[in-house]
């Protein structure tokens, strides 16, 4: 290159695409005939904006969410599947006694029969398997409602190859199976049963706990007879019985079993069995409502299996949480509790004609009606809302 002469830009590919006159930096020599490249200038790094950042941490923490739900689902799910077999091992045959339900739970209605056993009253009489409680649960989805049916336990009915019995029997002879065969006769078919739980009291007591115990309103005071005595021989000779005040209160599983296991209210003469079939249905729908809680979300991969110890069912993992967004949605004020009733005769319950009345208020084929006045202590009936009979 001619001295003075600039230097041109010369293309790959070995011919110059035009003569581009190529200015070389001011105060760096040439090296070896080269010219050396300029520097490259580094951008400042641009921070995150507070809405992006709080955009990227609501992002990481609707991923956690995904993960825990579905880590406490499958954890809740093995637990089902526990109470599955329980069910399928001592009733082969359910499936051929329920009536297939039509449609999913979430958006039909649907019948539960909810059966309660406590054996803790029966330590001397292994083989007793008689039912201590006895309810209908009906959804009604569309109008976020819910009905109770409470069964008296000594209501004597036809027992389908065994007699007039007490329908806590029924349990005994033969099962669920044998229960909703009972059910049919009673009701005429009016009531078709699509899915059954057992609740076992004597487990309901540890799943309480875990929970963090549960919410219950007392209609009246209690003072019980002397069972399960907290103190010692010489304590429990001066001690008088469980009390419970009126009001809302909040129990540990050990005072909410106590309270639901109560025979005799020494504050009320007329308080009888069926008071005590109530009081076992307020612990069982206060522990239900309590699973459908935040803090139990919190806990389902870890305690996902043990929440469901205590029940015996045919429903899946996925009807429970359709069932649990049913109860969640249901107004407390519209809801409907109702329960048969009739005549006492000898420790029994004779049935009254009303309880084919008290069947059409709770499938929605009639207004609901409060029992009738002077009907006695074991007259049939229901009420809308919170009130207790």
């Amino acid at each position: 290159m001619a001295t003075g002469e600039k230097p041109y830009r010369v293309y790959r590919g070995g011919r110059a695409k035009g003569r581009v006159p190529l200015e070389r930096p001011q105060g760096r020599p040439e090296r070896n005939g080269r010219t050396p490249r300029e520097p490259r200038v580094r951008r400042p790094r641009r921070r995150w904006s507070w809405r992006r950042r709080i955009g990227v941490a609501l992002l990481l923490l609707f991923v956690l969410f995904v993960i825990w739900a579905i880590a406490g689902y499958l954890s809740f799910r093995g637990g089902v599947s526990k109470a599955n077999d329980r069910l399928l091992k001592t009733s082969p045959g359910i499936d051929r006694a329920l009536t297939q339900q039509d449609g999913a739970l979430i958006s039909n209605p649907s019948t539960i029969l909810l059966l309660g056993r406590d054996f803790a009253n029966t330590d001397q009489r292994v083989a007793d398997n008689h039912s201590d409680s006895i309810m209908i649960l009906r959804t009604d989805p569309d109008h976020h409602r819910l009905g109770y049916l409470s069964i008296p336990r000594d209501l004597r009915v036809a027992i389908p190859g065994h007699g007039e019995q007490k329908i806590n029997a029924a349990m005994q002879f033969g099962g669920p199976e044998l229960v909703l065969q009972t059910l049919r006769g009673l009701t005429g078919n009016a009531l078709q049963v699509n899915h059954v739980m057992i609740v076992d009291f004597t487990q309901f007591k540890q799943l309480i706990d875990n929970i963090g115990g549960i919410d219950i309103t007392v209609p009246a005071p209690i003072l019980s007879d002397k069972f399960e005595c907290p103190y010692d021989a010489r304590g429990c000779a001066t001690w008088k019985g469980w009390r419970f005040a009126k009001g809302r209160q909040h129990m540990d599983g050990r005072r909410a079993l106590i309270y639901s296991r109560i025979r005799v209210n020494q504050l009320d003469p007329a308080d009888s069995d069926i008071k005590r079939g109530e009081r076992q249905q307020s612990v069982v729908n206060a522990a239900m409502h309590k699973l459908l809680g935040f803090g139990t979300f919190v806990k389902l991969p870890f305690d996902g299996k043990s929440l469901v110890a205590p029940l015996t069912t045919d429903l899946s993992a996925w009807q429970f949480v359709q069932l649990g967004w049913v109860l969640k949605r249901a107004s407390a004020s519209s809801t409907l509790h109702c329960r048969l009733g009739g005549v006492s005769a000898g420790g029994d319950i004779v049935g009254s004609e009303d309880n084919i009345a008290v069947i059409a208020m709770v499938t929605g084929q009639s207004a609901p009606q409060p029992p009738r006045p002077g009907g006695g202590l074991f007259a049939p009936g229901c009420f809308v809302g919170n009130r207790n009979f």
